[in-house]
């Protein structure tokens, strides 16, 4: 290939984008994508800001509203953005905000003493990917208002009088509708816009937080019932008391339909946080422990309940921001955690002069913790702010957490000794599970070195280039070891029942012979030994029948994988199969349907007085080899579901954590209300 001369690359060959035109030609360097991901993240930008305007002590409130159309609006009462003249730029402040990238008060120090969004490129970004956008500031005396257009003004700044009533009045209205243009759809989720502003409310006591949504059915993908969360947090208080400061406006709860409206306020904070995320457990003490302190201008806040869950559920969050990969904060958390109920359990004699201390697992099995720290700055480590870096807030946090704790302990002698029980419990089962490791360790049943007897193993090596089919019983197992591609894809066969692993520790999982099995198969360990590098297959494929036993172990699957081994879950290695249901025939021609609802379609489809067989599938068993593989396991045709947690549309972790305590613990009005609410949504239903 010729190259271009040198002369031809000169100082005209490099493009400058003026203003915004960068955020338009890259939107996802700046908001994450341009799928639902980004949409929403437009949402979050807005409100950050006054959600930042209430941690300074300026806001009390934020309206956030989806209106006909898939606009937007979200309104504050903080102090309004200033509107004089920006000395550097020569525009309002207003406009420097909304149309500069990295402009804001958030950079000297003057301007906000704790703030989230500390990258100053929300609102101008939102600017830039809005066809429209338009702000309206209230603040002394006067109602500024300017109108945008893809990030450029469409107008000068205007003021007029401020309505009556409201002359001492400070607060930004931003309205905008996102531009279809740049993203892939404009359908705002309401489910995924409350969990992200329910956390928001919780971590920020006392500003009240209001989502209506106004669209009609066109607008809508679903339609959800409304209500309202509000806290007046005394100890022992509903978490839907009623509560509420005099001076705050009443929260209404819309009837069933549209408009749909939510309203979070939580004078409890994180400690009414941490009661709604054990709510679905059996607690070991109902009044959370709680503790704040500010140390050298760090406010620290953690609060903590014990559960009967068998796994930790901790969350941290810096500047309201979830860093989700820890930091010093949960560091220091931890080390004050384990050295308090440690010197608890010595001096109070629950601790024999020759046991062990008590690990850090062992301290954090069925606790339930949020800990919050709110600083000047923040040194997150990575663009995505996912891990806090400040050194000095591991002792701040660690101070604070051990002084709080030994009081409690100290005045709490009943629920003190409960914990250091379930503590001691955990100590015990963790040894036991232990032993039953190293004894098949030494069987070389966890590593893969001797595979079982069950696994038809296919003949590639290349896990990337391997599937591991999980099938239930001997004779689905028939079928699909007859029908298979003998090179990439390997069958595995379970018998017997199989073990719920939420009721169950890892001993006696490591004792069942189905999931000893499996976890030979897939060579990589369990729990924390668990090495995903290690792992045989990347495609790994749970394929049961298509029925409620089959639904069943399936979930207990599931439960198993996503207890034990998240990291198939989070590499993207776990599928569904999806066998059909019926296989109807009109004359020679066979088709396959997966559901109800496709038979009714291609019933519908059909000329009245037409004939056709039909045959409805109860197991994968009742297919021979043929139809498995046209049907299921021919990668050409067959579909698989993928398994993931939602946590990208700002869904926690604890949303997913949920569902399967629902739906396997031992709490069965939980279940069946769960169930109820969602019977709707099964798309296979067999009775």
């Amino acid at each position: 290939m010729a190259k271009a001369a040198t002369s031809d690359y000169n100082a005209s060959s490099i493009q400058v984008m003026e203003g915004l035109e960068a955020v338009r030609r890259r939107p996802g360097m700046y908001i994450g994508s341009t799928g639902e991901r980004g949409l929403h993240h437009l949402v979050y930008e807005i409100v950050d800001n006054a959600v930042d305007e209430a941690m300074a002590g300026f806001c009390t409130r934020v309206d956030i509203t989806i209106e006909p159309g898939n606009w937007v609006t979200v309104e504050d009462d903080g102090r309004g953005i200033p509107v004089d003249k920006h000395k550097k730029t020569g525009l309002s402040a207003l406009e420097t905000v909304m149309t500069v990238l990295h402009a804001g008060g958030k950079f000297e120090g003057s301007g906000y003493k704790v703030s989230g969004g500390l990258h100053g490129v929300g609102a101008s970004v939102v600017n830039a990917l809005s066809t429209e956008l338009s702000v309206d500031v209230l603040r002394d005396g006067k109602v500024h208002r300017q109108v945008y257009s893809e990030g450029k003004p469409q107008g000068k700044l205007t003021s007029s009088k401020a309505p009556k009533g409201q002359a001492d009045a400070t607060g930004t209205k931003v309205r905008w509708l996102a531009d279809a243009k740049i993203f892939e759809n404009l359908n705002y989720d309401f489910e995924t816009l409350v969990h992200r502003f329910r956390e928001s409310a919780y971590l920020n006591k006392g500003l009240w937080i209001r989502l209506i949504d106004q669209r009609g059915p066109e607008d809508l993908v679903s339609a959800d019932n409304a209500g309202a969360e509000l806290d007046g947090e005394e100890d022992g208080a509903s978490e839907n008391g009623r509560d509420i400061p005099h001076d705050t406006p009443a929260a209404s709860a819309a009837a069933p339909g549209l408009p749909r409206e939510m309203n979070f306020y939580f004078e409890g904070g994180i400690r009414s946080y941490v009661r709604y995320l054990s709510r679905e457990r059996e607690v070991l003490h109902p009044v959370p422990f709680a503790v704040e302190r500010e140390i050298d201008d760090t406010v620290v806040e953690v609060a903590l309940q014990y559960t009967n869950a068998l796994s930790e559920h901790v969350y941290a969050f810096c500047n309201t921001i979830n860093t989700i990969d820890g930091g010093s904060h949960l560091t220091g958390f931890r080390s004050a955690l384990t050295r308090s109920l440690n010197d608890y359990a010595r001096k109070n004699k629950l601790l024999g002069d020759k046991d062990p201390n008590l690990s850090g697992e062992d301290v954090r099995d069925g606790l339930t913790a949020v800990i919050s720290v709110k600083l000047g700055e923040p040194q997150f480590e990575g663009q995505t702010k996912t891990r806090l870096g400040n050194p000095e807030v591991k002792a701040q946090v660690e101070s604070a957490v051990g002084e709080g704790l030994v009081e409690y302990l100290e005045g709490h002698q009943r629920e003190a000794r409960r914990i250091i029980e379930k503590c001691l419990t955990s100590a015990r089962a963790r040894e036991a599970a232990r032993k039953a490791r190293d004894l098949v360790v030494r069987k070389g049943a966890l590593d893969g070195a001797t595979l079982p007897g069950t696994l038809a193993d296919c003949t590639e090596r290349d896990p990337a280039n391997s599937e591991l089919f999980i099938v239930e019983g001997p004779s689905a197992g028939g079928s699909a070891k007859a029908g298979r591609d003998r090179r990439t894809q390997a069958i595995l066969p379970l018998r017997g029942k199989i073990l719920n692993v939420e009721k169950a520790r890892l001993d006696k999982l490591l004792a069942h012979d189905s999931f000893r099995i499996l976890i030979t198969a897939l060579g990589a360990g369990i729990g924390d030994d668990f090495a995903v590098d290690k792992v045989r297959y990347h495609k790994i494929i749970i394929m049961t029948d298509a029925d409620v036993d089959g639904a069943h172990i399936r979930t207990l699957l599931l439960t198993f994988f996503f207890r034990y081994m998240p990291q198939l879950i989070d590499e993207g290695f776990l599928y569904i199969a999806q066998p059909p249901l019926f296989r109807v025939q009109v004359g020679k021609k066979a088709t396959w349907l997966f559901s109800d609802a496709e038979l009714e379609r291609w019933v519908g489809k059909q000329k009245d007085g037409a004939k056709y067989s039909l045959q409805r599938y109860k197991g994968l068993g009742e297919m021979n080899a043929d139809q498995l593989w046209d049907t299921t396991m021919d990668p050409e045709v067959r579909t698989l579901l993928k398994v993931e947690v939602d946590s990208d549309l700002a869904k926690l972790d604890h949303e997913a954590d949920d569902i399967f305590t629902k739906l396997m613990g031992d709490d069965v009005a939980a279940r069946r209300k769960f169930i109820e609410s969602h019977a709707n949504e099964v798309v296979n239903l067999d009775v």
